[in-house]
């Protein structure tokens, strides 16, 4: 499966508002519902924090991959967020996060889940996030990710 294809165009933020970890997780949570509606947020942020409690999820400087698994579900879901200013996020660099890179899988998915981590580190080293920040438009990131299988 195409990064594209799990962070499809609706689900890409190129300007974040939120300045927090939990508010960029509500507003990465509003998108990914917008995108697939039968989906609950409140399940669906409940899922990332259990996540993140266990540790940060901010897995190179000014990169984070918060993700959790959502019950009930098949597939993983995603969502994209670009901050030109920063996130306060508690990296372990204390530095502050510029993409996020939020996952949301079924139970099901776990084996999907690991390749899917695979491709966003790939995508990580490869340079692309220069291109990524710099996007005009959605389409520009989906066709970034569209590179990444």
């Amino acid at each position: 499966m195409l990064l594209s294809e799990i962070f499809n165009e609706h689900s890409i933020k190129l300007n974040l508002e939120a300045d927090t970890k939990e508010a960029v997780f509500w507003e990465l949570i509003e998108t990914m519902a917008d995108v697939h509606p039968a989906l609950d947020k409140t399940e669906m942020f409940s899922a990332i924090q259990d996540r993140e409690r266990k540790m940060s999820t901010a897995v190179t400087s000014g990169v984070a991959v918060p993700h959790g698994y959502y019950p009930g579900t098949n597939g993983i879901f995603g969502a994209i967020g670009i901050s030109q200013d920063g996130i306060a996020y508690n990296a372990l660099d204390n530095e502050p996060i510029h993409f996020v890179f939020l996952l949301l899988m079924g139970e099901s998915a776990r084996e999907e889940h690991l390749r899917t981590l695979n491709r966003v580190l790939s995508l990580i080293h490869s340079g692309a996030l220069a291109s990524m920040r710099t996007a005009q438009n959605v389409r520009e990131v989906s066709d970034i990710l569209s590179r990444f299988r």
